[in-house]
Order: structure tokens, then C-alpha cells, then sequence
């Protein structure tokens, strides 16, 4: 036997009626009975509201009508036909009598049917087996004379076996339009069909076969076809062989391409600056349309710090010749102060105040200065940067001073920069001159002779590519980092230096593609071309840096390397590796190397991927003067993750083999 599915069930469609609309659907195209329905809702005529109120109370505090019991093979299954079978929606209804009833139990076989069909199980068995007794129940056995019926009419017996499900054997995907035979959408054509055979081998659902129509047709959409429809869909349904062929047919329309950037909204600032970020995006004039360009470009406004709120649409029609990218804006105030409250387990209690102004006059720069209070740190800086020109590059000014404490070492710095930047989604690149100037005091040990400031400047490129699968919760990929400069010490010595400083971090999937998980009844299941790997992922990050220069260089501190902490070398305070100073003090160095190697392993809950992941991981690191002399501490440890809307909370505990103490460590987010 073969069905033709093409269509979502109506009883899925709507949700639980009232007894008021059972009511009236029920009753509709009757003649009133005498003393019922109509005359017993709220239309009294204008009569006494005290007495509509108290049949009210006594409607909510009658008992059902009647009882369903309802036998399923499994809760689950039970559980959805009780919530959709259309007997559900007449039990407390009041006028309900005995024909009516029976009426509704010859009806309810081929509605559960229908219910089980969605579910993907086409030759189910049903019995309904009407309460004992059903005939002799009459019309006049009413509450407080006509007001409501005066006992139950019993219980309905359902059973169903639902029979074998139906698989999925074959999605095949159909295209007419612009898109059938173009060249330029030979990828998008192979995505679509990838994507919607996914649920193939799977079970039938209508919720998946609704969710799989739904997919490829976003697809179609998100690129060059913004008009595009879906033309036509088919489930072909052998009962008999309980198999399924899907069939999708997609009409493209024509391809579209972008027009001019029309902007709504700028008043405080200059529109050129939206049409650069625009088009910067990749939404040139004439080029395809792109919904994933149109987001970027979204978003890079969103982050500019011009905008509270940004817009970014085209209003395509059959007659367009282009699609003008219409831009709205909710502009930001031209200052802005924030304080904030925080703490981390490297540095304690933390409170920062920030202040921004958007548009400086006479410059028209945006200035972000900002001053950070924590236990053992001090830090005040201003950062001024121009809008971007035509090719996304700001023009960068900046000033720091900070002082940190560690022990009984203070460590006071300076430092200058001017360059210009350019970030991007994958590429950040910088060009800088960078002055910088550092003094270390030991209080305990005051030595006049080594206390002097030491000062250099220097040029300065940093490069940074990000090639992960996501920017908030990444799976695979790599981040690659790398600041290369050049420089000369100041002062009574002036020799020259080289500095260099890179970051790796990559992620490996590990195991086989999580299975979909089982959804509930009636909804579909999570089948995505992205889905995790059962077995988490491996995430090695290595760090190394060196300042090559003489040996009585006098390099400024905060151009050498430190770590330890939440994020270098886990079991390790803030700044913990280092060189040791003939004080007995922690410093920095001219070499360093980190490494840390970590599993992030899935925490399931019945089967089904939590939010939740477990790690283990192996940090190391280590800091000096010669290259020769690096030797690494280590600390290993464990933690949980908890995948939230803002990115993952992290917490970790951590023992250091060096030090043999044990250390909690905190983090919020992924950057890189």
C-alpha cells in the first residue's frame, strides 16, 4: 500500500481549545436544545453577573465528563496522543451527552491514525472501547437543575499499537529557476541536497520532514535567490515496506545583486562610515546577493561602537533590477561611562571604570579610556582610533600607565603607541611604533644601583588568522598569532633589538559524529551537517617568544615574557614562571615557551549531549634568559565547562608538580 504525504497534520497545527470553543464547534449547525448552551453561557440577556460567576466557579470545579485511559507501548508516545488526540478537547464540556460522545469514539481510530502518521507509523492498530453502560446514559441528569450533567459517563478504553516505524530511504532535491542549470550555484545546489539528506536513514517524522523542507529552502535564500519559493514537496509512504521517499522541488526565481547602500538614521555620525563597513563586507554594487555578507556587515557596524542598535536588509520584488542594501540605525550617545565590578582568582576583586566618547570634537576620533583597580595591579589608558578608511584600516593613538605588584616587587611602566589597525571576521593586522618604559623596585632589598628605568622604541607588525568553526564555541580549526618588532634602547645604552612573540591553538574532533538525538514525539530531531563528535575534541595551544639582543641590553621589562595563571600555565599564579632575580624575586625573561594539551569530553544526561563538558589537561611553561636554559614546570588537572548563551564558564582545578599545591582557575568566554 502507498500514501502520499505532502502536507502537516492539522492536529498538530493548533493548540488545545477551551470547553467554551469545544463547545461551540461542537454545537455548531444544531438547533438549541431547551435549557442549554447558548442560554447557559454568558449571554443572560444583561442578567445578574453574581450568578454568571458562581457557574464559572462551578464549570472550573467539575470533574471530566469522562476519563480516557490509554494504553501505548512506551510513555513517551502516550504522553503525545493524550496532548493531541481530538477526545481530549471535550471533557469538560458540560453539555456533552451520550450520543454526542459515542459520536466522537467512531472518529477518534481514524484521528489517532493520523497522529501516529506523523510519527512515522502507517499501519498502527487502535481500539476504542466505549465506557459500559453508554447507551443508557440520558440527557436530563444535570447539576442544580439544568446548570451541568450530574455524574461521569465513564471511561474510554484506547489501545494502540503503533506497528513498525517507517525509515527514511531517499531525499531527492529538484530545482527550476535561474539555479537548476547555473554554474555559479553548482556549491549551493550540492549543499541543499546535502543538508536535506541528512534525515535519510532516520526514522519518518513529520516534524523532521517539516524541519528538512524548512532548511533547504533557507538555504536557497541565503544565496543569490532571495525570491525563491518552495514549488513543491511529496513523502512518498510504502506502508508495506515501511519506507518513505521524500521528494523537494525548488523554484530559484531569478538571481538577484546587490544595489546602493541607502542609510537610515545617521545624525551624530557620518554615514561614509557605514557605506565603508558595508561595503567592506563584501556587499559591492553589482555583486550576488549574499545573506551571510549582509549579517557580516550587521555585525561589523554592531561592533564599531557607533550603534545601540543596526538593521541590515534588502526588500527584494519580481520588478527589482537591484537589491539596495538598506541600512537602519539606533545611534549610541557620543559619551558613555560604565562601571564595572569583577574578580578573578589570579588577581581578586577587580573594579574598572570606563568612559567613551564617540566623536571627539575637532578630531572626530573615538576615545575608549579606562581605569582598572585590582589587588596587586593599577592600570589607567586611553585609546583613540579614527574611523576606517575605504580598506577597513583605523588610525591607532594610545597611552598606558600601570603599575603591578608582586611580592615585594613593583614594577611601574609607561607606554606610548601610534599606528593603525585593521580587524576583520578571519584577519587582524597591525603596524605600530611602540614606546615603552619600565622601573622595578624592591622594596625590601633597595638597591639605587639597579633601580634605574630602562626605556626603548621600537616598530612593530602583528598578524593574527582565525580559522575556527565557531568564534563563541569551537569545535575544530586553528588561531594562529604572530607580532614581530624591531627596536633600540634609550638612555645611557642604545643597542639594538629584535623581538618576536606567537600563539597556536587548534582543535581536533575526536570519535564519530553524535548520533541526532532522540527528540520528543512531535518534534524534530537536531540533524545538522555540524553536529559534535561523541568523544569531544583535543586543544593544543603552544606559546613562544624571544628578545634577541646583548646580553647588557637594558630591555624594558614589559617587553619581555612572564606567565602563570588562568590562562597560560594552570596550578601557577599570575606571573608565578619566570626568572629568578638575585633578590629571590620572580621576573621576566627573554625566552619563553608554553604548551598545554587538554580534552574537552561531552557530559551526556539520558542519552542526549548536555551543556555541560568535563576536562583534563596538561599544562607547561617555562621562562629565561638563553634559550638553553628553558626548562618547563608543569601542572595537570581537571575541570567542567558549561556551554552558556556568552560563551563557556570554565572552571578548573589544578595541581602544580613544582610547587605541589593545588589551584582553582576561572575563566569566562573564548577569544583569540
Amino acid at each position: 500500500m502507498f500514501c502520499l504525504l505532502s502536507v502537516p497534520f492539522a492536529a498538530l497545527a493548533q493548540e488545545a481549545e477551551s470547553p467554551e470553543q469545544a463547545a461551540v464547534r461542537l454545537n455548531a449547525g444544531k438547533p438549541a436544545q431547551p435549557g442549554t448552551s447558548a442560554a447557559d453561557d454568558d449571554s443572560d440577556g444583561g442578567g445578574n453577573t453574581e450568578t454568571r460567576t458562581r457557574r464559572g466557579q462551578r464549570a472550573s470545579e467539575a470533574p471530566p465528563r469522562f476519563e480516557i485511559d490509554l494504553s501505548a507501548p512506551d510513555e513517551a508516545t502516550q504522553s503525545f496522543l493524550l496532548r493531541h488526540m481530538e477526545l481530549q478537547r471535550y471533557r469538560q464540556q458540560r453539555s456533552l451527552d451520550a450520543n454526542e460522545l459515542g459520536r466522537l469514539l467512531v472518529q477518534t481510530p481514524e484521528n489517532l491514525k493520523e497522529l501516529l502518521a506523523t510519527l512515522g507509523h502507517f499501519s498502527p492498530k487502535v481500539t476504542v472501547t466505549a465506557p459500559p453502560g453508554l447507551g443508557e446514559a440520558t440527557l436530563n441528569d444535570r447539576y442544580g437543575g439544568g446548570a451541568g450533567t450530574t455524574g461521569s459517563l465513564g471511561t474510554v478504553t484506547v489501545r494502540v499499537e503503533p506497528g513498525p516505524v517507517t525509515q527514511v530511504t531517499s531525499v531527492n532535491v529538484s530545482f527550476v529557476g535561474d539555479i537548476a542549470d547555473s554554474p555559479a550555484a553548482a556549491q549551493q545546489r550540492a549543499d541543499i541536497q546535502r543538508e536535506a539528506g541528512l534525515i535519510a536513514g532516520l526514522p519518518f517524522t513529520q516534524a523532521d520532514w517539516n524541519a528538512t523542507k524548512a532548511v533547504a529552502l533557507r538555504r536557497l535564500l541565503a544565496q543569490r535567490y532571495p525570491l525563491g519559493r518552495l514549488q513543491n514537496s511529496l513523502a512518498d509512504i510504502d506502508a508495506e515496506a515501511h519506507q518513505a521517499r521524500l521528494y523537494i522541488e525548488l523554484d530559484s526565481g531569478r538571481a538577484m545583486r546587490m544595489g546602493e547602500v541607502k542609510v537610515q538614521g545617521a545624525e551624530r555620525y557620518d554615514a561614509i562610515t557605514v557605506e565603508r563597513l558595508v561595503r567592506l563586507s563584501g556587499l559591492e554594487p553589482g555583486s550576488d546577493y549574499d545573506l551571510a555578507k549582509m549579517q557580516d556587515a550587521q555585525r561589523r557596524l554592531a561592533e564599531s561602537g557607533y550603534y545601540d542598535a543596526v538593521f541590515v536588509y534588502v526588500d527584494p520584488t519580481p520588478e527589482s533590477e537591484t537589491l539596495p542594501v538598506l541600512v537602519q540605525l539606533r545611534e549610541s550617545k557620543r559619551q558613555k561611562v560604565v562601571i564595572g565590578v569583577g574578580g578573578s582568582t589570579d588577581n581578586g576583586a577587580r573594579l574598572s571604570l570606563e568612559h567613551t566618547h564617540n566623536s571627539v570634537p575637532g578630531v572626530g576620533w573615538r576615545a575608549l579610556s579606562k581605569l582598572q583597580l585590582e589587588r596587586n595591579d593599577r592600570l589607567a589608558s586611553t585609546d583613540w582610533s579614527s574611523p576606517p578608511d575605504d580598506d577597513g584600516w583605523r588610525k591607532i593613538v594610545g597611552a598606558q600607565a600601570a603599575r603591578q605588584l608582586d611580592d615585594f616587587t613593583t614594577t611601574t611602566s609607561q607606554r606610548l603607541r601610534v599606528g593603525q589597525t585593521q580587524l576583520g571576521v578571519e584577519y587582524d593586522r597591525a603596524f605600530y611604533l611602540q614606546y615603552d618604559r619600565a622601573q622595578v623596585v624592591n622594596s625590601v632589598m633597595r638597591n639605587a644601583a639597579t633601580e634605574g628605568a630602562d626605556s626603548a622604541i621600537s616598530a612593530n607588525y602583528a598578524w593574527t588568522r582565525r580559522r575556527f568553526d565557531d568564534l563563541i564555541f569551537p569545535h575544530q580549526g586553528y588561531g594562529l598569532a604572530v607580532e614581530l618588532g624591531a627596536g633600540y634602547t634609550l638612555g645611557s645604552t642604545r643597542l639594538p633589538f629584535g623581538r618576536t612573540n606567537a600563539r597556536w591553538l587548534t582543535y581536533w574532533p575526536l570519535g564519530n559524529v553524535s548520533a541526532a538525538a532522540e527528540p520528543e514525539p512531535g518534534q524534530a530531531r537536531e540533524v545538522t551537517a555540524t553536529r559534535r563528535t561523541d568523544m569531544g575534541r583535543l586543544a593544543l595551544r603552544v606559546e613562544g617568544g624571544a628578545v634577541v639582543a646583548r646580553d647588557d641590553a637594558p630591555i624594558p621589562e614589559t617587553q619581555l615574557f612572564i606567565t602563570g595563571g588562568d590562562n597560560t600555565v594552570r596550578g601557577y599564579g599570575l606571573r608565578d614562571i619566570g626568572v629568578r632575580r638575585p633578590d629571590g624575586t620572580i621576573g621576566p625573561g627573554r625566552y619563553k615557551a608554553v604548551v598545554s594539551l587538554e580534552w574537552q569530553r561531552p557530559i551526556w544526561n539520558d542519552d542526549n549531549r548536555s551543556n555541560w563538558e568535563n576536562v583534563v589537561f596538561i599544562d607547561g611553561g617555562a621562562v629565561s634568559n638563553k634559550a638553553g636554559d628553558l626548562k618547563p614546570v608543569w601542572g595537570v588537572g581537571t575541570g567542567i565547562r558549561f556551554n552558556s548563551p556568552v560563551g563557556p564558564l570554565q572552571l578548573d582545578l589544578a595541581y602544580g608538580l613544582e610547587t605541589k599545591r593545588l589551584r582553582i582557575h576561572l575563566n569566562v568566554g573564548f577569544t583569540f
